[in-house]
């Protein structure tokens, strides 16, 4: 039986690589992989999946009104066979998408890995996050290091070498808008 995963870690933790590494080990067995990603997420382009070591990929970008059901179908009638179905940012997804991509694992029996961020600058959960921490079968954490060597676990927001607290919870950015850090380092507003 097919499983749903999320694979969540906060920004710089490997999340992409590791969905890209996935994707690759399908298709080099000769296995059709449906990659999606949020069109929210635009750092890089629409529909592209990149690291920040600066290998990319192609992705299907999803809008917040968009049916994923109806995406799989499309795609599934374009290659025959979908192996799996692998999904960046997906904390940007609504609980529908969410629940959408679980019936895909439950009713075409084919894994469904997640990747993306738990929480934001204001360590509240995102939307697509929470639905996955409710009804994922594999929930793991990807890790990162925050700058004294501890584990990082906040996604923290900065604009001018300052920790922002306030202010909407998207607000699309990579190492210029954002750093992680351990909750004590975020708690004591220490970048450094």
């Amino acid at each position: 039986m097919a499983k749903l995963y999320f694979k969540y870690g906060s920004m710089g933790s490997g999340k992409s690589i590791l969905l890209m590494t996935v994707a690759y080990n399908y298709t080099e067995r000769g296995q059709n992989v449906l990659i999606l990603t949020s069109a929210i997420d635009n750092r890089y382009g629409v529909g592209k999946i990149k690291s920040r070591i600066g290998i990319e990929i192609p992705a299907l970008a999803v809008n917040t009104e968009d049916s994923i059901l109806n995406i799989y179908n499309i795609q599934l009638k374009k290659y025959n066979k979908i192996d799996a179905v692998l999904v960046d940012e997906c904390h940007f997804f609504t609980s529908c998408q969410i629940m959408e991509l679980s019936d895909i694992c439950d009713i075409y029996d084919i894994p469904v890995l997640c990747f993306g961020l738990r929480s934001d600058f204001k360590m509240q959960l995102f939307e697509g996050s929470k639905q996955l921490m409710a009804i994922c079968d594999d929930i793991s954490e990807c890790k990162s290091v925050c700058w004294c060597g501890k584990k990082a676990t906040i996604n923290t927001r900065i604009l001018n070498n300052e920790i922002v607290k306030d202010g909407n919870q998207i607000q699309i950015g990579g190492n210029e808008s954002y750093i992680s850090l351990c909750r004590k380092h975020f708690k004591e507003c220490k970048l450094s």
